[in-house]
């Protein structure tokens, strides 16, 4: 029996305003998050437990407000998550999870399309969430799709609690991305075109 390659990147990009060296491995592995903004951090930890994959993360900043750093997670995290998916042979291709945290109940769903689109419909109340500027969190979502190259809605079905929505933004898209990329469709890609793209 053939093992299956395994899917896993790597992503070094430095700029003059950041320093991000990141692995995703999405058949799971270490967890090892450290940026400059650690309420990011956090909800990174949450996506990789919650999506099952191996993520470690070392990220640095210019130190401003923290927008180039976490606008550069996102483009590192997308560009290993479409590396490492490769020719999508086998993977379920859709995925949508509704997570609840107490008041909050936010829906994601994603299509590995190779078609970059973004609907993030979460509004909160706050303008920060510990370091993290909440105006950064669907700019993180936009820059995560746009580079993975995938359909992604993340809508807010109930609740005001910013904490609880963030999180449950973070955990659904986790739960929703695990099931679109993960090995048990028919052989093959899953495209009446025969590619996604």
């Amino acid at each position: 029996m053939i093992e299956p390659a395994p899917r896993r990147a790597t992503v070094s990009r430095t700029t003059k305003e950041t320093t991000i060296e990141l692995t995703l491995d999405l058949d799971g592995g270490p967890i090892a998050v450290e940026t400059d903004v650690k309420f990011l951090d956090h909800m990174l930890e949450a996506f990789a437990k919650h999506g099952r994959v191996g993520l470690t993360l070392r990220a640095s900043g210019d130190g401003l407000d923290g927008h180039h750093l976490v606008e550069d997670v996102g483009i590192a995290l997308g560009s290993a998550m479409y590396e490492a998916l490769g020719e999508k042979a086998g993977i379920e291709r859709f995925g949508s999870m509704a997570i609840p945290l107490d008041d909050a109940l936010v829906l994601a769903s994603v299509d590995l399309s190779g078609r970059a689109y973004t609907n993030f419909a979460v509004k909160f109340g706050v303008e920060n969430l510990g370091d993290l500027k909440t105006e950064l969190i669907g700019h993180f979502f936009k820059s995560v799709a746009e580079q993975g190259r995938f359909n992604l809605h993340v809508l807010q079905l109930a609740g005001t609690n910013s904490h609880h929505l963030c999180e449950a933004s973070f955990k659904s898209f986790a739960r929703a991305f695990h099931q679109a990329s993960r090995h048990g469709g028919p052989p093959g890609v899953p495209s009446t075109k025969g590619m996604l793209a």
